[in-house]
């Protein structure tokens, strides 16, 4: 991957001239936001270029610093949450007291300059701050903001207070996952958050690019339910179609047999898959099972799926003498369907990865040396990169209401004084 050297960042007279833009340089965005659904919007966008601003308060700090393990060593603190340096890298932070009405002031006055604002606070609170669009509209035509919030910005339910692991249960997932004679099964995360991130990003692009156009600003209504609805397209379909409501059934699936995890040495898995007759065959011949072809009750999809039970555990016995990576790797180049299961440790060597530049080291002011994760995407003309750690609570306060707002050192004192930036 070709890289660049990069443009300091800051602003001023001793900053040095580049050679070449970044995707976003000269986009700047404000985050009023929290946890995971805002905040992973403008990560990306800092990550190409864009200098994003995250808004917290000093007495309410976003959730990520106080509410979610990891702690670096296991020790709680607002600058040691391992789940906020994952969100926040590349951005500049921030302190304001929003119900103080000069800090207000201080919102307003960054809006102004700004070309976008992110909020993912329950609908209706940004408007009572005096933060709502028409508001914003007033001091800065051209203004995106972008609402991403649990079920959108109207309907009987907008006021839904919650988390991803509970939208994942309204949208449908948890109900297809599990054994077919055991419960719904929680999805590990706020999965459906990390799918509106993705959403967000390409609205917000989409309405910067209208902006450069036409000088118009617009309001995004991003509902994270909605958003989760894509990635259960099929039973939709099948549903709307055929009136089907697909049910759980374990890791068996319609189509292809055998369809599941299988265990390997060391504690380690593999998932297989087949999906036709000719992909059978040539698991058969690449796991060492060819007796399975003689068997009568495997011969077909139909038999083997009526004695799935039984094919899984002959697999099984197989594969517990297999290195998970060589067995995926012997089954790859059979064009048979399968994959190690990493485990997180495995994740941070894994040579893919590696060779993409996924992980980016930063050195942060509390934790040290920390690993940070490059978007999934890259730009060739202008590549992206983690610009600097995330930013311990309000680190940049100074360099953003003096250096780039213009406030005076003594006035930044006074309003320091009053509470301002509590």
């Amino acid at each position: 991957m070709r890289r660049r050297k990069r443009k300091p960042w800051g602003w001023g007279p001793t900053a040095r001239i580049h050679t070449m833009m970044d995707a976003l340089e000269g986009i700047t965005g404000v985050e009023f936001g929290s946890f995971a659904a805002g905040p992973g919007i403008g990560k990306y966008l800092a990550n190409f270029g864009a200098r994003v601003i995250h808004v917290e308060s000093a007495e309410r700090p976003d959730g990520l610093r106080t509410h979610y393990p990891p702690f670096k060593d296991n020790k709680p603190g607002l600058n040691r949450a391992g789940a906020f340096a994952f969100w926040n890298d590349s951005k500049y932070g921030v302190t304001l007291n929003l119900k103080h009405p000069q800090g207000l002031e201080l919102a307003h006055r960054l809006v102004e300059k700004s070309d976008f604002v992110v909020e993912n606070m329950r609908p209706g609170v940004m408007a009572r701050l005096g933060l709502g669009y028409d508001e914003l509209k007033k001091r800065n035509r051209r203004l995106v903001l972008l609402s991403t919030s649990n079920m959108g910005q109207t309907g009987p339910y907008a006021d839904h207070p919650g988390f991803g692991s509970q939208l994942s249960s309204l949208s449908g997932f948890s109900e297809l996952i599990g054994r077919a004679d055991g419960p719904p099964l929680f999805i590990y995360g706020p999965y459906i958050d990390l799918i509106a991130v993705a959403y967000g990003g390409i609205a917000l692009l989409a309405a910067l690019d209208h902006q450069r156009r036409t000088g118009e600003g617009s309001h995004i209504d991003l509902s994270q339910y909605e958003a989760g609805l894509q990635f259960v397209a099929a039973p939709l379909i099948d549903f709307a179609v055929n009136g089907n409501i697909a049910r759980r059934n374990g890791n068996r699936d319609p189509v292809a047999v055998p369809h599941g995890c299988y265990p390997c040495r060391n504690g380690r898995w593999c998932v297989i898959s087949c999906w036709d007759e000719e992909e059978w065959e040539r698991f058969c011949y690449a796991a060492g099972l060819p007796a399975l072809l003689r068997d009568a009750q495997f011969a077909t999809a139909s038999e083997r799926r009526a004695h799935e039970a039984e094919l899984n555990e002959r697999i099984s016995q197989r594969t517990r003498e297999e290195d998970a990576d060589r067995l995926m790797h012997r089954l790859q180049e059979s064009r048979v369907h399968a994959a190690a299961v990493r485990t997180m440790r495995e994740l941070f060597s894994d040579p893919q990865i590696a060779a993409r530049d996924v992980w980016q080291k930063q050195r942060h002011g509390e934790m040290g040396e920390h690993h940070y994760r490059m978007g999934s995407f890259q730009l060739t003309e202008t590549p992206g990169c983690v610009r600097k750690p995330a930013p311990c609570l309000g680190e940049h306060n100074e360099e953003i209401f003096c250096g780039w707002l213009g406030l005076e050192p003594n006035s930044y004192r006074e309003l320091e004084k009053k509470g301002v930036f509590s």
